[in-house]
């Protein structure tokens, strides 16, 4: 049975960006232009890293990420964030033309803290659906309108999205932004995230196999 996502908006909101920085950045991974966005009279922002040509009639490979201090900078097993990042930055260093859109939405939206008394919940039993809605959260508080306006900015309207989440798709295309293809984001699996991965596919319809 999948959980419900409380607390979103059944409208699409009339959020407007402006960019506030722009510099090269180069990585790893290739060369990228990092632009940093922020919303006007909300406390949103978006660290967005693009590569090649987003006039291109191709649509860009996007991946929307949200951080996740544990996973990206701690390495921690618990979920599989460290490892989607590394693939989406890989696939999209590849590819013709991409996006890389990094949000503060740490712990599926509900901030590092309440993220850390999530998993003290998840020491005691409680799987992470279970966890976050203990505290009276959704089971996934994100929402995507601010992301659609900044992919807009960028000129990326029609996109690949790198996501194994329908949530995410629904919300993206609700808000003006085509998803033209879904493209599978799915590392390999570590034996302590299986159980993570299994709430996620069983309680919030994330399209993952073999798992």
């Amino acid at each position: 049975m999948k959980s419900t996502h409380r607390g979103r908006s059944s409208k699409t909101k009339n959020v407007t960006v402006r960019k506030i920085a722009q510099a090269e950045l180069p990585t790893s991974y290739g060369r990228f232009t990092i632009f940093g966005f922020q919303g006007h009279g909300k406390n949103e922002e978006a660290v967005a890293l693009v590569r090649g040509n987003l006039s291109r009639k191709t649509a860009p490979l996007v991946r929307v990420h949200s951080q996740c201090l544990t996973g990206d900078v701690l390495k921690s097993l618990r979920c599989d964030c460290r490892s989607q990042l590394e693939l989406s930055l890989k696939k999209i260093g590849q590819a013709q033309a991409g996006i890389l859109l990094y949000l503060p939405q740490e712990g599926r939206g509900i901030g590092l803290m309440n993220k850390l008394r999530a998993y003290q919940l998840q020491d005691g039993g409680m799987d992470t659906v279970e966890a976050n809605e203990k505290l009276g959260f959704a089971a996934d508080a994100r929402e995507y309108d601010f992301s659609a306006q900044v992919l807009k900015k960028l000129g990326a309207r029609r996109i690949r999205l790198l996501s194994n989440n329908p949530e995410k798709v629904r919300q993206l295309e609700k808000a003006g932004i085509q998803v033209v293809e879904r493209v599978p984001c799915q590392p390999r699996v570590s034996m302590i995230s299986r159980a993570y991965l299994k709430t996620k596919k069983r309680k919030m319809g994330h399209l993952l196999k073999g798992i």
